[in-house]
């Protein structure tokens, strides 16, 4: 059987249901059980995405996406010998430096 990916907002959503459904009275296994997810997943994901709202997941996704696009960049400059890399790779390396040779 195929398994279901959950987005992050998704998984966020989940989390609050159980603690609705917790709330109300319902055991901890029976709640999680009704999401349709095993309480190691549910455990593993309280533990990665507990205290983060939806907002907070999207922000940290986007974040996510532009560090792999930038360490794209890095690593074909890399692989091409471009002069951008070079800038980056003499010397101390410092964020701002990074950010500089990256524009």
């Amino acid at each position: 059987m195929a398994r279901k990916r959950y987005k992050p907002e998704e998984i966020v959503a989940k989390l609050r249901q159980v603690d609705v459904l917790v709330s109300q009275g319902q055991p901890m296994a029976d709640a999680i059980r009704q999401i349709g997810v095993s309480e190691v997943t549910y455990y593993r994901w309280r533990q990665e995405f507990g205290g983060l709202k939806s907002e907070q997941v999207k922000r940290l996704n986007s974040i996510a996406r532009r560090n792999a696009r930038s360490r794209a960049v890095v690593t074909s400059d890399l692989a091409f010998g471009c002069g951008r890399s070079s800038a980056i790779m003499s010397g101390p390396t410092t964020l701002s430096r990074i950010a500089q040779a990256l524009q």
